[in-house]
């Protein structure tokens, strides 16, 4: 098990695979917990959401990734029978820390989090988009390598920290995954592991991940939505991040 991430029931997978660097680990070890998934739950059921909460999040947003909406909207396509949320194609994105509710956290914590953050080194990087995997309430692409990502969340995290925000949990049980689709009912997960099944051939989109933004998510309907704070580009990928 890698030191930075643990074995939590709040995460999907609880355990997180063995090497964080291997794409072929990574999605098989996505695919199998996803196919350990007997019943599926309605993805909006959460308690304290309202079409008034606003929360700021940090999120790689990807709507300007044509390959990959394509491929998106391909996988939903073929998923359309089964009558789940898709996630729109300007909707597309990598949750990463939450910074916190938007009632408690202030602009000048916002505005020291932006000064801090311009301060910061990282460089972008390089990640592939695999179809397709799944959780108890969603169908999704697993990404990999995780370490990138895994580290960036880190640094964002320390970032919110640095800045008095109240955040979210904790990198240890951080998951990345790329939603496609929301499941919106409880329902037997066989015939969505079934079909989703049908599309694993399809080969990765690869995604350059050049900046990360702050983000105020709101829920509308049934798909987030979110207003961009500011943006905080990256530092160009170095010549070895590319898979």
């Amino acid at each position: 098990m890698a030191p930075e991430l643990d074995t939590d029931s709040r995460a999907f997978p609880c355990v997180p695979p063995s090497d964080l660097d291997d794409p072929r680990v990574i999605v098989e070890h996505d695919w199998e917990a996803f196919q350990a998934v007997e019943q599926m739950s309605n993805h909006w059921d959460r308690p304290g959401w309202s079409d008034q909460r606003r929360v700021y999040y940090w999120m790689l947003t990807h709507a300007d990734a044509p390959e990959l909406v394509r491929r998106a909207e391909y996988c939903q396509g073929s998923l359309e029978h089964l009558g789940m949320d898709p996630v729109p194609s300007d909707g597309l994105h990598v949750t990463m820390p939450r910074v916190g509710d938007a009632e408690l956290v202030s602009m000048a914590q916002i505005q020291n989090l932006r000064a801090s953050a311009a301060d910061t080194f990282f460089r972008g990087f390089r990640v592939l988009a695999h179809p397709l995997a799944g959780s108890r309430g969603a169908v999704r692409f697993s990404l990999a390598p995780w370490r990138p990502l895994v580290r960036l969340h880190t640094m964002l995290r320390a970032l919110g920290e640095q800045a008095g925000a109240p955040g979210g949990k904790p990198t240890s049980v951080f998951r990345p995954h790329l939603g496609i689709a929301y499941n919106n009912r409880g329902r037997s997960a066989a015939p969505v592991i079934e079909a989703v099944s049908q599309l694993r051939g399809l080969p990765p989109v690869e995604l350059e991940i050049t900046s990360v933004e702050l983000v105020e998510l709101r829920r509308q309907y049934n798909a987030y939505r979110w207003e961009t704070v500011f943006t905080l580009p990256l530092q160009p990928a170095a010549p070895s991040s590319v898979l």
